[in-house]
């Protein structure tokens, strides 16, 4: 029996496979799954796979050369994730399943994301907070990072910062950027989320703000050598993705003699239909004395909102760097271009 030359490939370099700017994903079988990604709306709007030959099913995409996706096949009747047997590739989404990916033909993983031979280490340490009234559940963890250095040094606090330890590499990409002298040595505190409850705490929410002044900064002032903020107004940053990068914009229009600096990578300032309180803070509030770097995927179903915000915020005389690639909405899009923000707001 003659093999179907695509299938043929899919089973020697896995899927998709990849033209120039075609990714063409294949299935074998009698009937077919349908594909889910970020360039529809996962879930919301299954994409069905077209019959290629007997017991074979294509979908093909035309993509940018140096994009990142991540898919899904998807059984529409069971509403259940279907895995790739052609594609080993696979990456916890963060939420309830598993997703397949690939880079295309010009894009790469960031070298930052990998800790080069000789770089000084930064210290990272575990840390719980109690705070009731204030956050969700009693405790809440707090991991704090140390640069190699013994000089007062600036704080940058991050929101799902467990996520930006384990999925988006932050502490090797900081690392790295520290040793080659592109930003300046800096502290962190990565906060972990409230996972089910993520999206009240971030939702432009005063009583994260309260957990930030009262407990975070306290924490992190007692155990890293910091920058006096009376000194220095506004000379820390906040940063964070999606809800947390909704969150971070608020926290700078909020406390901007603290957090002078936002690093917000696919804000989710509009979200069901409506726009976050941040739109209006930058809507009516005279321009603040703060930096800010966006950045958003092309692929991401928030693009249209982060290109209104970039657009307001221009408008409006803010300092600020929007900047826009060629992935999705996932942290390997995050972690690939964070150390363009790093270096625009520490740099």
């Amino acid at each position: 029996m003659t093999i179907h030359p695509l299938l043929e490939r899919a089973r020697q370099t896995g899927n998709p496979v990849i033209e120039n700017t075609t990714a063409t994903f294949l299935w074998e079988g009698r009937t077919a799954p349908a594909f889910v990604s970020d360039m529809h709306d996962w879930d919301e709007n299954p994409q069905p796979l077209t019959k290629l030959a007997p017991g074979l099913w294509s979908l093909s995409l035309e993509l940018p050369v140096d994009a990142y996706l991540e898919y899904s096949f998807y059984d529409p009747k069971t509403k259940q994730r279907v895995a790739d047997p052609l594609n080993r590739h696979r990456y916890w989404n963060g939420i309830h399943a598993y997703n397949h990916y690939f880079y295309m033909p010009g894009a790469a993983p960031t070298p930052l994301a990998r800790l080069k031979p000789g770089v000084p280490r930064g210290a990272l340490t575990r840390h719980q907070i109690e705070a009731p009234l204030k956050i969700v559940g009693k405790k809440r963890d707090i991991y704090l990072y140390k640069p190699p250095t013994e000089k007062p040094v600036p704080l940058l606090v991050i929101y799902d910062g467990v996520d930006y330890i384990r999925r988006g590499k932050i502490v090797n990409i900081v690392d790295n950027l520290i040793a080659e002298k592109r930003i300046c040595p800096l502290a962190m505190a990565l906060v972990q989320n409230a996972r089910e409850a993520r999206h009240v705490e971030y939702a432009c929410a005063d009583s994260t703000l309260a957990f930030l002044i009262d407990d975070i900064l306290p924490l992190a002032s007692e155990h890293l050598n910091l920058l006096k903020i009376g000194r220095n107004p506004g000379a820390f940053g906040i940063m964070g993705a999606s809800m947390g990068g909704l969150m971070s914009l608020f926290t700078s229009m909020r406390l901007p003699k603290i957090f002078g600096k936002a690093l917000c990578q696919a804000g989710a300032y509009e979200f069901w239909g409506y726009e976050g309180v941040v739109v209006d803070l930058v809507r009516h509030l005279p321009v603040l004395p703060v930096k800010l770097w966006l950045d958003c995927g092309r692929m991401d179903f928030l693009i249209d909102a982060n290109r209104k915000m970039q657009a307001m915020l221009r408008e409006k005389g803010y300092e600020m760097t929007y900047f826009e690639n060629n992935g999705a909405h996932n942290y390997a899009t995050w972690s690939d271009c964070l150390w363009r923000g790093l270096e625009y707001l520490f740099g």
